[in-house]
């Protein structure tokens, strides 16, 4: 085992610190996550049992833009809501089109009944469902949808099981358990039970250089907050393991989006 691997793991930062990090590193974030496939979208309307084109969709904890922009270009009609302000930034330099009001899922600052569909993309880890649901449900009008999905990696995929195996020796703790768990018990993405979900899973891929994957992992928020003497050493390694896999020096990433959609009823 490597010295960045074996050494004590930091104190885990709070859940305000983490979601703060991201705005200083907004434009890596931008460059580097990936998107979401069709796919993914086909899904949300097959469970919402009506089409993303033409309809209202809020868009919370929009980031940079990310998920607006698939959802625009299926024709939603889209708000975003962020409340970071690096984020939001970034957002209109990606977006500039399209509205962007500052706030966050568990108080949006929207009026009631205006949404077709209320969409969280990687964000509702971030709200507390006590306050977030009901203020879905408020903005939404009925028969409306929430659709809540994360990008989650593939661990029957080898090279990324054994990458999760070295990031979970280096965090001490195992980040894509934790990252499946509320997709995967949707007792715990609404512990009211106010939402019926229907869970979906579709699997797609993409083919990028080792550095765009690593900077993908540095965008995430367990790495902005480690030190950087320790995030260095461990990149430098993971980069050593990664071109062993991958000689020519592209990755592919299999992921698994989870998906929650429930309806406003």
């Amino acid at each position: 085992m490597t010295t960045s691997q074996s050494r004590t793991p930091e104190p885990v930062p709070s859940h305000a610190t983490r979601a703060h990090s991201f705005n200083a590193a907004a434009a890596q974030y931008a460059a580097n996550r990936p998107s979401y496939p069709p796919a993914l979208l086909d899904a949300v309307e097959e469970a919402a049992g009506h089409t993303l084109t033409g309809a209202r969709v809020v868009d919370v904890g929009a980031g940079t833009g990310i998920a607006t922009a698939v959802l625009r270009a299926r024709g939603a009609d889209v708000v975003a809501v962020e409340p970071g302000e690096g984020m939001a930034a970034q957002f209109h330099l990606t977006l500039p089109d399209v509205p962007l009001v500052r706030g966050n899922g568990n108080a949006l600052p929207l009026a009631d009944g205006i949404a077709d569909f209320v969409t969280y993309a990687q964000a509702w880890h971030w709200t507390d469902p006590a306050r977030s649901v009901p203020e879905a449900l408020r903005v939404l009008r009925p028969g409306g949808a929430i659709a809540l999905w994360w990008n989650t990696d593939a661990l029957d995929v080898e090279w990324i099981a054994g990458q999760n195996e070295r990031m979970s020796r280096f965090f001490g703790v195992d980040a894509a358990a934790e990252k499946r768990k509320t997709a995967e018990r949707t007792d715990l993405a609404d512990p009211s039970g106010r939402l019926r979900f229907e869970r979906r899973e579709v699997r797609w891929s993409r083919r990028i250089p080792v550095d765009t994957h690593l900077a993908n992992l540095g965008s995430h928020s367990a790495f902005l907050l480690t030190p950087e003497d320790r995030r260095t050493a461990f990149f430098t390694d993971e980069r050593a393991h990664l071109l062993r896999a991958f000689p020519e020096g592209i990755v592919e990433e299999t992921y698994d989006v989870l998906l929650l959609v429930a309806l406003n009823t």
